[in-house]
């Protein structure tokens, strides 16, 4: 077999320390912060004179990551941050919580806000979309059963 297991998911932000902050109260727990520059991320990522600050967040269980990264140089182009949910690439990340009523109530203090509603999946799960820092689509999935 070829492959180990998935790393992380990398996700590029503006305001690290919000979003940070936004994976925390979700539960999620900083594994680390770093500064990354030099020739060897310019190769790796294909850009020149790359500046970056990065946040990794690990799940409780530690069997998943996320690479949060805030970009000094060079500058971006531009991406439309709220794109809708059935926009072509990676729209939504998500996280199997208990209380999604407390979860959803703690993650709206840092400035999520629901995309839909929160749903009932037949007798299985409770389920909803959030917008978080960034534009970031987050599912909440509560199983119920």
């Amino acid at each position: 077999m070829t492959i180990q297991r998935m790393d992380h998911v990398g996700v590029v932000v503006d305001d690290l320390a919000a979003a940070t902050a936004f994976f925390v109260e979700l539960g999620l727990e900083l594994e680390g912060e770093a500064p990354v520059e030099g020739r060897w991320v310019d190769r790796v990522v294909g850009l020149d004179g790359v500046r970056a600050d990065i946040a990794v967040v690990r799940t409780p269980d530690g069997h998943s990551r996320l690479e949060l990264t805030k970009f000094h140089t060079p500058t971006a182009a531009s991406a439309e941050p709220n794109a809708p949910a059935n926009t072509p690439g990676i729209r939504h990340i998500t996280f199997a919580v208990e209380d999604i009523e407390d979860v959803l109530a703690r993650l709206h203090a840092h400035g999520a806000e629901l995309v839909g509603e929160l749903e009932q999946y037949e007798d299985s799960y409770r389920l909803c979309y959030v917008r978080g820092p960034e534009g970031i689509i987050v599912e909440l999935a509560e199983q119920l059963s």
